[in-house]
């Protein structure tokens, strides 16, 4: 998922202890932005990777119900073919 940096913001209130807060300034500052900027881009990673697992889990899902379903027309799909392979 890719979060356009033009879209409209909003304030989300968070509390937290006093040393996450130090250590939230400090990692900013570290990598140049802001610690609201930190927990934002935090909170991208962390959608774009669940947005991968319910991809991952549908994709199992569907390859599922393709085994399923090949299983199923396998027997007729075997009587068919040696009768197409004749007609050559």
């Amino acid at each position: 998922m890719v979060i356009q940096a033009k879209m409209r913001k909003v304030t989300l209130s968070v509390s937290i202890n006093p040393e996450l807060k130090v250590a939230a300034e400090e990692i900013a500052k570290e990598n140049n932005t802001t610690p609201s900027g930190m927990i934002s881009r935090y909170i991208e990673e962390m959608a774009e990777q669940r947005t991968i697992k319910l991809m991952e889990e549908g994709y199992r899902a569907m390859a599922e119900e393709n085994r399923l379903l090949a299983e199923q027309c396998l027997p007729i799909a075997l009587e068919t073919w040696p009768r197409q392979g004749n007609n050559s």
